[in-house]
This record gives C-alpha cells, structure tokens and sequence, in this order.
C-alpha cells in the first residue's frame, strides 16, 4: 500500500466497508483506491486548466511507460498483472477524467451522463471486481452499474462544488437531483442480483457498502427542497447511520442462501469491534426515505432491458463491453 493511503482519508464510507473484508485484499483495493483518487486529485487540484493538463498527460505517460519509481504506478501495475485488469479499463478512467480537464465542462443528455458515469467510476467497480476475483460476465457488468449508481449519487450530493470548477453535470434544482438519484437507484438494484455470485468472503463488503453509499442519496432527498440542500453543506453518512446500514446490510446477506452460521460471526464481530467505539456518543438519526424507481422504459433509448439471463442494467455506449470485461 502507498504512503498516502487515500481510502482511509477521502473514501470513508468505503473504509468503513473495507473493515469487512480480509487484510490482504484490503490493501490490495486501497492500492487500487490511490491510483484513482491521484488520476482524479489532478483534475481537481487548484490551478489553470493547461497546467493540470499538462500535469495529467505526465502521469498519464508515465503509468504507460511503466515509471515504478512512483510507488502508486508501480502498485496499480501490480494489481494489472495480478488480477489480469484489461488496460482498456484503466484508458477509460483517463478518458473520464480528461473530460473533466476543460474551462467548462457541461453534461446534456442522459446517455453522457452515463457515459462520463461510467468512465470515472464504473471502471473502478470493475476493476475492484477483478481484485476481488469475480469470474461471471453479469457479475462484472454489475459492478459497473454499481460504481455508476455511485458515481450518481457523488453528482447529485456535490452540485455546488462542482459548479465552482465550472462543472454541470446535471442542473441545480431539487427535480433534477431527485431525477439523478431515483435512476441510481435502478443502478443499485441491478448490482444486488449479482452480488450472491461474489466470493462468500468478499460479498458482506460490497452489501454494506452499497447500503451505505445508497444511504447517502437517501439523506440528499430528505431535504425535499432545494433551499434546504443548499443550505446543509456536505451530505453525509454519520457513524451511527453506518452501524444502521451495516445491519441492515445482513437483511441481505440472508435474502441469498441461508448462511446463518457467518450472519452470526457478522453479528459477533459488528458487535465487538465497531459498537463500542460508538457508545459513549451522542448522535442523531435521520429519517430513511425510500424513493421511487423511474419505470425502466424510460431508458428504453439507452439501455438494453433485462432478461432473466442478465440482472444488470447493461450500458448501451458506444463500446463493446464483452471485449472490456474479457480482454487484456
């Protein structure tokens, strides 16, 4: 792991997730987590937009020329060669974040939005479902409606941040983020029906952290107005919400085949390890809300329908995702 670890400092949520998963894989997904999070740091670090692009076309190069003297290149090259990551994968998270590397970046059709969804984000699912050694096709394009459904909820939760890089991802009123959000939610849904086919070790991890980054739009709706989200800073998940989630996260564990036996070492190790920290806190819980889906024909343009062969919500981009999920 690099010196930096990012996951533990910008990725909270997904630390908290981790905790759930062995140490060796662990440290293989913040290994993971520093290359994506340094590719997006350059995009988002002050400065002029030809400066950062220089910035980022030289780490670019370097990752491609494989300069190990920089211990996050060397790591991610590692991950590449361990887990068998298609490069294809890693040029797509560089093509979505190249796109952000502009004066004024504007998004206006939901196919983009997907797109650039996608790229900066469902790439790392699929990566992160290479690392935690997910052979099934619809498992893998799972992941990536995963990482999308996250990506969604980020746009919808950072509008005004973004909109101070001169970034519009989506429009700034309430109808438009309740919009973003409910077609995430589509995105979450489609990720659970594959989740049963991850390594029984690994599969807690992503149920919790699916729950808890969903949770996170959940907070965003509860400010019903647009006065009220502008107004409350950054929308979070607070400790207490997480030990929620966490829980609730074992609801669904047990919808898959009965595994008593681990849901009852889930519980154990929840208890001992995680509650006690939290128990001489004050904190206060906010109210779940549960949105709606949009009916899936309203992307019947932009996405293939699911079948009973295919649980995921199978991007219709202007790539083939076999060769993604399959090449090197």
């Amino acid at each position: 792991m690099s010196n930096n670890n990012y996951l533990s400092i910008y990725a909270k949520s997904f630390n908290w997730a981790g905790f759930f998963l062995p140490k060796k894989i662990y440290l293989k997904c913040s290994n993971l987590y520093d290359f994506c999070r340094t590719v997006d740091n350059i995009a988002d670090e002050e400065g002029e937009i030809q400066s950062k692009k220089s910035k980022f076309l030289a780490f670019k190069n370097s990752f491609h020329n494989k300069n190990f003297s920089d211990p996050i290149i060397k790591n991610m090259w590692s991950l590449i060669e361990d887990y068998e990551i298609s490069k294809k994968i890693v040029d797509d998270l560089f093509d979505g974040v190249e796109s952000d590397l502009k004066n004024k970046l504007e998004i206006n059709s939901k196919k983009d939005l997907f797109i650039y969804s996608y790229r900066v984000a469902g790439t790392v699912g699929l990566m992160m479902a290479k690392i935690l050694n997910i052979k099934d096709k619809n498992s893998l394009k799972s992941a990536i409606d995963l990482g999308i459904a996250m990506q969604l909820t980020n746009i919808s939760r950072d509008i005004i941040e973004d909109s101070k890089r001169n970034r519009f991802y989506i429009s700034h009123n309430f109808d438009s983020i309740k919009e973003t959000l409910e077609i995430a939610d589509l995105f979450y849904e489609s990720s659970f029906a594959s989740i049963k086919k991850i390594p029984l070790s690994f599969r807690f991890s992503i149920l919790v952290a699916r729950r808890i980054y969903r949770k996170i739009g959940h907070n965003i709706l509860s400010k019903k107005t647009i006065e009220n989200y502008n107004n409350s800073g950054k929308i979070f998940v607070t400790n207490i919400e997480k030990i929620i989630q966490t829980f609730l996260s074992l609801y669904d564990f047990m919808s898959y085949p009965a595994y008593a036996l681990v849901t009852l070492t889930c519980l154990i190790v929840i208890a001992r390890s995680i509650l006690p920290s939290f128990l001489n806190r004050s904190f206060s819980i906010s109210r779940t809300f549960s949105s709606p889906f949009l009916p899936i024909s309203l992307f019947s343009a932009i996405f293939s329908s699911n079948s009973s062969s295919d649980n995921s919500v199978t991007l219709f981009l202007s790539f083939d995702i076999e060769s993604i999920l399959f090449s090197q």
